[in-house]
C-alpha cells in the first residue's frame, strides 16, 4: 500500500514536471492517467518497484516524445519566409499562408513582412477570432513548440505611447462628457495615431466630410407651442424593427483599434439601452461572438459587402441567415476605394528586404481602410439585390443612396429601406450631404416616403440634428464615428454615455418643438434657415 502511494506521488510529480514543458493540454492529462494506471497495474502483477519505475519512466519518455513530435519548432517556422513558402505563428499555432497571400484583403506585403515570425501582436487587434477559419485544414499545421519560441521583446515605448499615457491621466470621467463633440476631442488625444486616422479619415480633401456636418446648420426648427409636452416617448420603428429611440448604431469597423474588447462593448451597450446595432462586415470581433453577447430580444442589422468571390458571399449569407438578424444592410457607397487621406498618411508598411519582390510594390502605402477592403467587389449591379434576397429572408436596406432617382430604383427593386449616406465622406468627395437629399425628397417627391422607409447617416452630432431629419421624413438616423470615439476613450461606458446624451437631446428638442412622440414631428416643423418667404419658402409650408 505504501509502495503504491509512493508510486502515485511519483507519477504526479512526473506530470507536474511535464506540464512545465508541455502545458496542460489533453496530452498531459493522458500522460497522467497512463503513467499512474500502468504503475498500479505493474505492481499488482508482482513487478518490483525498481522495475515499475523503469518501465514507467520509459512510458513517460515515449509519450512525451510522441507529444513533442507533434510540435513544430520555431526554427522550422523561420525557414518559410518567401512568397512561395510562407508560414506564420498566431496564438501559438503555425499556419501555412502561402496560397492565402493573394487573397488577403490587406495585400501580401504585410504577411511577407511577418513571414517566419510570431505575428500574434499585429494580427489580434485587426481580426476577429474566427478569421483563420477561412484556411483549409491542411494549412493549419499545428502548435509551435513553446520551448523553441524566443521570448518576445517588450514593445518599445514610443513618444506617442508617452503622450497617450499622459492624456489618459487627464481624461475626464465618462459622466463629465456632456456633448458628443467631447468624445471626439478626447479621442484625438488618447487614441493611437493609427486608430485616430482610420476613424476620422475621409476622402481626398474631405469636402464631403465637412459638408455633412455643415449642411445641418442650413436647416432650422419651427417650434409649436401650448401642446402639453409634460410626458412623451421616443419609441419608434423602421423596416419593422422596434427600438427605444429613433437612432441606431451605424456599422463601423475595427473597434478593437480603440479598445481591446472592440465591438463587444458596442453590442453590450446597445442591448442595455434597447437600441439597434449595425454590425460591420469588417468588425474586429467575430459575428458569432457578437450575436452571443446580445441580451434576449436584442435586434441587430448585419452589414454586407459583396465579395469578388461570390461563393464566399453565398457562404457568409447562409451563415447570416441562420443567425437571424433583424435586417441586412447592403452597402453600395464604396463603389471604388478612395484615398482616405489621414489613414494613408498614418500607415506605412515597410516590406522586408529579404522577402520575395517579384510582385511590384504599390506606389503608395495601404491605409487600414484599403487593407481591410481589398475583397470588396467593385462590379456591383442592381441584380445583386436579388442575389442577396435569394439567401436572406430579413428586410434589405440599401446603404449609400445619394440621389432621388436611386431611391426610386430601390423601391422598384423591392427593398424595404434605404439609408441616405455617402459613407461618412469617406468615398466620393463632393457627394451631397444626406440631409440635403432628404430635403430634396420632401420638396420634390414626398410620395416616395409612402413606399419605402428612409434613414440617413453622416454628420449627425446632436439630438437637434436627429429631430430635423425625423421632421423631414426620416424613420431613423445612424450614428457612427461618435460611437467609435467613445469606445476608444471609455469603452462600453463611453458608448452608453454617447447614446444617453443623444437620447436626452432628442427628448429635449422634441418637447421644445411641441412634439411628444415621433409621429408628431412633421415637415412644417423644419426647413431652410432664414425667413420662409419667396424662394426660401419650402413647398410644404
Amino acid at each position: 500500500m505504501l509502495l503504491r502511494s509512493a508510486t502515485t506521488r511519483w507519477a504526479r510529480a512526473c506530470v507536474q514536471n511535464s506540464r512545465r514543458y508541455y502545458g496542460t493540454h489533453h496530452e498531459t492529462r493522458s500522460l497522467r492517467i497512463g503513467t499512474t494506471t500502468t504503475l498500479v497495474a505493474l505492481l499488482a502483477t508482482g513487478y518490483t518497484a525498481h522495475s515499475c519505475f523503469n518501465r514507467a519512466i520509459r512510458l513517460e519518455e515515449d509519450m512525451a516524445m510522441d507529444t513533442a513530435s507533434r510540435l513544430i519548432s520555431f526554427q522550422e517556422v523561420q525557414k518559410h519566409t518567401s512568397k512561395g513558402d510562407c508560414w506564420v505563428v498566431i496564438n501559438g499555432n503555425v499556419y501555412d499562408v502561402t496560397e492565402f497571400l493573394s487573397q488577403h484583403p490587406g495585400g501580401e506585403a504585410i504577411i511577407l513582412k511577418n513571414a517566419g515570425k510570431d505575428a500574434t501582436r499585429i494580427f489580434t487587434p485587426l481580426h476577429p477570432p474566427d478569421a483563420l477559419d477561412i484556411l483549409d485544414e491542411s494549412q493549419k499545421l499545428g502548435p509551435v513548440d513553446p520551448l523553441t519560441v524566443p521570448e518576445l521583446e517588450a514593445p518599445e515605448v514610443t513618444e506617442e505611447d508617452r503622450k497617450i499615457e499622459a492624456a489618459r491621466k487627464r481624461l475626464p470621467p465618462v459622466d463629465a462628457m456632456v456633448l458628443l463633440q467631447d468624445f471626439e476631442e478626447w479621442g484625438e488625444r488618447v487614441l493611437t495615431g493609427t486608430a485616430w486616422a482610420y476613424y476620422r479619415s475621409a476622402a481626398d480633401s474631405e469636402n464631403t466630410f465637412t459638408e455633412n456636418r455643415d449642411a445641418f446648420r442650413r436647416y432650422w426648427l419651427r417650434p409649436r407651442i401650448l401642446r402639453k409636452v409634460g410626458s412623451g416617448s421616443t419609441r419608434t420603428s423602421f423596416v419593422g424593427i422596434e427600438t427605444e429611440s429613433p437612432f441606431f448604431i451605424s456599422p463601423a469597423a475595427m473597434a478593437k483599434l480603440g479598445h481591446p474588447l472592440g465591438e463587444l462593448n458596442i453590442t453590450r451597450a446597445a442591448g442595455r439601452l434597447g437600441l439597434v446595432q449595425g454590425i460591420s462586415a469588417n468588425a474586429s470581433c467575430g459575428l458569432d461572438e457578437l450575436m452571443e453577447a446580445r441580451v434576449d430580444g436584442q435586434k441587430v442589422i448585419y452589414q454586407i459587402y459583396l465579395n469578388k468571390d461570390r461563393k464566399a458571399s453565398e457562404a457568409l449569407l447562409r451563415k447570416v441567415e441562420q443567425l437571424k438578424p433583424a435586417a441586412v444592410m447592403f452597402t453600395v457607397d464604396v463603389a471604388w476605394q478612395s484615398k482616405r487621406t489621414l489613414d494613408v498618411r498614418a500607415k506605412h508598411i515597410p516590406v522586408d528586404v529579404n522577402a520575395d519582390t517579384s510582385t511590384p510594390r504599390s506606389k503608395a502605402p495601404l491605409g487600414v481602410s484599403e487593407a481591410i477592403g481589398g475583397y470588396q467587389d467593385s462590379n456591383l449591379s442592381w441584380d445583386d439585390i436579388d442575389f442577396i434576397r435569394k439567401h436572406i429572408s430579413a428586410p434589405i436596406i440599401v446603404k449609400g443612396v445619394q440621389s432621388i432617382q436611386d431611391v426610386e430604383m430601390c423601391i422598384q427593386a423591392g427593398v424595404q429601406g434605404v439609408l441616405l449616406s455617402n459613407h461618412g465622406g469617406r468615398s466620393c468627395d463632393y457627394a451631397p450631404a444626406p440631409i440635403d437629399i432628404l430635403y430634396e425628397m420632401r420638396c420634390l417627391q414626398p410620395d416616395l416616403f409612402n413606399h419605402i422607409d428612409v434613414m440617413i447617416d453622416g454628420g449627425i452630432r446632436t439630438g437637434a440634428d436627429v429631430v430635423k431629419a425625423l421632421a423631414l421624413g426620416a424613420k431613423a438616423v445612424g450614428i457612427g464615428r461618435p460611437i467609435l470615439y467613445a469606445n476608444g476613450t471609455h469603452g462600453q461606458e463611453g458608448v452608453e454615455r454617447v447614446c444617453e446624451i443623444l437620447q436626452e437631446e432628442i427628448t429635449n428638442t422634441m418637447r421644445n418643438t411641441g412634439a411628444t412622440k415621433i409621429s408628431e414631428l412633421v415637415p412644417e416643423m423644419c426647413g431652410p434657415a432664414g425667413p420662409w418667404v419667396g424662394s426660401n419658402r419650402p413647398p410644404y409650408a
